[in-house]
């Protein structure tokens, strides 16, 4: 089933496609809200929800008495809290992007795996390599372990375009929560033969189990991004006293 979006989202998308394509500049203002209100035939309402979203993933900042700021996107802001695929992130964030699964593989679970997903000797594991293209360059290397019996029928092809869409709209699991580690490491061979890392003598390295709403592990992502392109963001509250 498809849903229509809100009028709001569709006008977020479109200013965030201008900001990315380059027509705001850093450091200019948008429009003001009576000006995008009669640009998009919206409520204002509708145009501080488009606003707010806006500020969250990082396009603008709002400053009262000045407006909408818009801010410098040079890097890509990856939600480090979230559980999304990358094919939503690079939707989200207007990103040209391509995917190229260099290995495919069902194998038996040796120890390390049996370790990072709670496996058995006798359980198998599909074990997937995707390079992610942002703008032509070759800029992350995603490993995935995946418990088999969770995924059946889970091809290369599949994995080329999004596997958690297949999870939740083929197979009708409810992938829940996440835990994450985030460190910087030295890139290692296969790094250097996959990524374009230009001289790069670091990589920023994610790794996380995801897990089903009944709170069983069905993956590992070990996530190898070059230094310059991304910056890993969270958004924290403090605690009322």
């Amino acid at each position: 089933m498809y849903l229509l979006k809100s009028k709001f989202q569709l006008v977020y998308e479109e200013l965030a496609h201008q900001i990315q394509k380059g027509e705001w500049q850093p450091e200019e203002l948008l429009p003001s809200e009576l000006e995008l209100v009669k640009q998009y035939h919206a409520s204002r309402e509708t145009i501080r929800k488009a606003l707010k979203l806006l500020s969250e993933r990082g396009y603008i900042q709002k400053i009262q008495g000045k407006g909408s700021v818009v801010l410098d996107r040079s890097k890509i802001d990856f939600p480090f809290s979230g559980v999304s695929s990358f094919k939503e992130l690079s939707e989200r964030m207007n990103m040209k992007v391509e995917t190229e699964v260099v290995a495919f593989d069902e194998v038996k679970a040796h120890l390390e795996l049996q370790s990072k997903l709670q496996l058995t000797s006798e359980q198998s594991a599909i074990c997937i390599k995707r390079v992610r293209k942002v703008d032509g360059e070759r800029v992350i290397l995603d490993k995935d372990d995946l418990v088999h019996s969770v995924v059946p029928g889970l091809t290369a092809d599949i994995s080329q375009n999004s596997i958690y869409e297949y999870i939740e709209n083929q197979l009708g699991l409810v992938i829940s929560f996440a835990r994450k580690e985030i460190v910087v490491e030295e890139p290692t061979e296969e790094d250097r033969a996959l990524l374009d890392l230009d001289g790069f003598s670091n990589v920023v390295v994610v790794r996380g189990q995801t897990y089903l709403d009944d709170a069983k592990i069905f993956q590992y992502t070990e996530s190898r991004h070059r230094p310059d392109k991304f910056r890993f963001v969270n958004f924290a509250r403090r605690e009322q006293v």
